[in-house]
C-alpha cells in the first residue's frame, strides 16, 4: 500500500466533490431524480458522517485497537435520521472538507502502518489496506453519483431544450 498515492487520492477526489458542488443552490443540491436516489445533500453529508464514524475510525481500529468489537454504523439510515436534505449545502460540504482535511492530516501521521493488520468485521475479515483502498474508490462511487445527479440537475433546469446533440448519456 503506497500511503502517499492514497492520501494525494484522497485529497484529489475531494477537491473534485468540492468543485462539482460548490456554487450549487440548496434547492437544486436538494433536488432527487426520483424518490429512490438520493440528492446532492445526502451525498455530501453522507461522505461527512462516512469520514468521522467509518473509514477513518475503522481503519484507527484496525490498525491500533483489534481486540475491539466493530464499531457499528447505518449510513442508509443515518440519511433519512440525520436529516441531510434539510441541511445547507454550503455548511455541509465545509464540514465534509474540514473533516477530510483531519482524515488527511491523521494518514499523513501514520508511522509505517502494517496494512496487513486485519479485524473481524460482521461480513468476516478486512486489511487496513483493504479499509484504506476502499476508503479511495468510496470517493470514486460517489463521484460518480454527484456526475449523474449534475447531469439530471442539468435536464432539469435546461427543460424545454434537449442535448441530443451533446451525444449518449
Amino acid at each position: 500500500m503506497n500511503l502517499p498515492t492514497a492520501i494525494d487520492h484522497l485529497r484529489k477526489n475531494s477537491d473534485a466533490v468540492r468543485i462539482l458542488v460548490q456554487d450549487m443552490s440548496d434547492e437544486t443540491a436538494r433536488r432527487k431524480p426520483d424518490a429512490a436516489s438520493w440528492s446532492v445533500l445526502e451525498v455530501i453529508n453522507h461522505l461527512y458522517d462516512e469520514e468521522r464514524e467509518d473509514f477513518r475510525a475503522h481503519l484507527d481500529q484496525i490498525l491500533h485497537r483489534p481486540e475491539e468489537a466493530w464499531l457499528s454504523i447505518d449510513p442508509q439510515g443515518w440519511v433519512t435520521e440525520r436529516g441531510y436534505n434539510g441541511r445547507r449545502l454550503a455548511e455541509s460540504l465545509a464540514n465534509f472538507l474540514q473533516e477530510r482535511q483531519r482524515s488527511l492530516e491523521w494518514l499523513a501521521a501514520l508511522p509505517e502502518p502494517d496494512w496487513t493488520l486485519t479485524h473481524s468485521a460482521p461480513w468476516g475479515e478486512i486489511s487496513a489496506g483493504d479499509m484504506l483502498a476502499s476508503w479511495v474508490a468510496h470517493d470514486i462511487l460517489h463521484l460518480r453519483q454527484l456526475v449523474e445527479l449534475t447531469w439530471s440537475n442539468t435536464l432539469a433546469e435546461i427543460r424545454p431544450f434537449q442535448v441530443r446533440y451533446a451525444g449518449e448519456w
